[in-house]
């Protein structure tokens, strides 16, 4: 059940993270309304929030969610900007993950 609640954690901190990041862009280069900064800043600060709720040390903690990260930004990318995904994003987003499934599931001694 941890790893269950771990990856969802994780995967709703990667959707922050890539909303607070993509409305800017579609400021900057879409040419959408300089408003969607207001959104995407709360974005970034819940995105920051919920990085703290997991109960693993900081760095732990940031090397494990990037592997997520990588798999829900390829999943937005097919998802939101209408790209599928190559085989190869398939093959190293399962890579990134099975890198955070070590992370934060390996072993722990002392």
């Amino acid at each position: 059940m941890f790893a269950l609640k771990t990856f969802f954690l994780f995967a709703a901190t990667a959707i922050a993270e890539i909303v607070g990041c993509y409305l800017p862009y579609l400021w900057l280069k879409q040419g959408q309304s300089a408003w969607l900064l207001l959104p995407a800043a709360a974005s970034l600060a819940l995105f920051a929030w919920l990085l703290t709720l997991h109960p693993t040390a900081a760095g732990r903690t940031y090397a494990a969610y990037g592997g997520v990260y990588i798999f829900v930004a390829v999943l937005w990318l097919w998802s939101v900007e209408g790209i599928r995904p190559t085989a190869w994003d398939v093959a190293g987003s399962m890579v990134a993950l099975a890198g955070m499934a070590i992370i934060m599931f390996g072993p722990r001694h002392g």
